[in-house]
């Protein structure tokens, strides 16, 4: 039996006349519940964040230095990669809602929810702001999933596949912790 509260539009004749109007909207439709010009000022600021994330990473991997660092370098180079693969479907999705990606650097950390760091820093300390830039992200897209609800399927869905990457990273940081302070820093 159906909910007569969610009605399911079955009829093609409807679903094509729909389709039909205001095509300058693109992916954009009657039925898209959120406000678009919000969702696009949010997404914006998670790009900022993963473009900065993607820098501290490089960073961070070329700064690398000690006995243990060519691992680290390596785990902080595939975080990069994957933080660039984030920033590239956040720009796309901005683009489906009828907005422009903004790449400028100009501003790109006030626009940002992470922190690009500190230089000069030694392997562990580096590991640590990776830590806990994570955890700033994980939280960060938690709220978010949580704002856009059923009010935004698509967006919910993407930021859902990022946070599971998040959530990823977070735990190799955390192991690269442990593996070189030789103790866990946080309780399981």
């Amino acid at each position: 039996m159906t909910d007569p509260k969610k009605p399911f539009l079955s009829d093609v004749k409807t679903l094509r006349e729909r389709a039909r109007k205001n095509l300058e909207q693109g992916a954009v439709t009657e039925t898209y519940i959120g406000d678009v010009k919000k969702t696009i000022e949010i997404l914006q600021s998670v790009l900022a964040t993963e473009i900065v994330c993607v820098l501290r990473y490089q960073m961070h991997a070329v700064a690398a230095q000690g006995i243990s660092s060519d691992a680290v370098k390596a785990e902080f180079l595939e975080h990069a990669k994957e933080e660039q693969e984030h920033v590239m479907q956040v720009a796309e999705r901005i683009n489906q809602l009828g907005g422009s990606p903004n790449f400028n650097p100009e501003g790109l950390l006030s626009r940002s929810v992470s922190e690009y760091g500190k230089q000069d820093l030694d392997l562990v300390e580096m590991i640590k702001e990776n830590l806990i830039a994570e955890r700033i992200a994980v939280d960060h897209y938690r709220e978010l999933i949580r704002y856009f609800g059923n009010d935004d399927p698509g967006t919910k869905s993407m930021l859902q596949g990022i946070l599971r990457v998040e959530e990823e990273h977070a735990n190799d940081m955390h192991d690269l912790l442990i593996a070189n302070e030789g103790r866990p820093m946080l309780k399981k």
